[in-house]
């Protein structure tokens, strides 16, 4: 484990575990998914402890800060070492679900309506007319 004053950010985010590959840590950071101190970066620019990088995942931000700086692949427990992880939870959806009970046979009229409400369906939906 080195550890220096600077490193390359690709580098650092492969070293520390966000990306699977140092290639993939390239292309993440040539896609613009990555921010230090809030600019847009190359794969080239170096961070230091103390620096603020986010990192788009899945849609969210992933928001660390640089404790140390190294540049060959540890295990997770030192890596997590190398940052403080400062994202928030992400927030959880609920989302109902419609259910009928098995057995229940087709459903009546007024049940469809009901489901088509659900759903943001048409009242017309399917009709010619």
């Amino acid at each position: 484990m080195a550890s220096s004053d600077a490193a390359r950010i690709d580098v650092w985010l492969w070293a520390v575990r966000q990306c699977k590959t140092r290639t993939l840590a390239t292309n993440e950071v040539k896609a613009g998914h990555v921010r230090v101190n809030g600019e847009p970066v190359k794969p080239a620019t170096k961070v230091k402890p103390g620096d603020e990088v986010r990192y788009r995942v899945a849609g969210f931000d992933r928001i660390l800060v640089v404790e140390k700086t190294i540049s060959k692949r540890v295990g997770a427990k030192v890596a997590a070492e190398c940052y403080a992880d400062l994202t928030p939870e992400r927030p959880r959806v609920y989302l109902p679900v419609a259910r009928r009970e098995p057995g229940a046979g087709r459903p009546t009229k007024k049940e469809r309506r009901e489901l088509d409400r659900f759903f943001g369906r048409d009242a017309n939906w399917g009709h010619l007319g």
